[in-house]
């Protein structure tokens, strides 16, 4: 089962993603943000407090959006930030 194991903010709607399977790199979910969960989330501040949920094991922001690690490995580009 695929896991994010790190993340950091890197910029607008960006974050720097780790994966259990060794893999890393920069998501843009500036696209992804639409419907009632995602939309507080173009808020830079709301954005910004982006965690990895120890329980489901992926990111989650404080109001409970979440994106699947699985979609998140899709979007990455690896290597786009160290």
């Amino acid at each position: 089962m695929l896991h994010i194991t790190e993340i950091r903010p890197t910029g607008a709607y960006r974050l720097w993603v780790a994966f259990s399977d060794g893999l890393r790199g920069e998501v843009d979910l500036a696209e992804e943000l639409d419907g009632p969960i995602f939309e507080p989330l173009r808020d830079p501040a709301v954005f910004a407090q982006v965690a990895v949920d120890p329980e489901i094991h992926t990111i989650a922001w404080p109001n409970g959006a979440d994106f699947a690690p699985e979609f998140l490995r899709d979007l990455v580009r690896p290597h786009a930030v160290a």
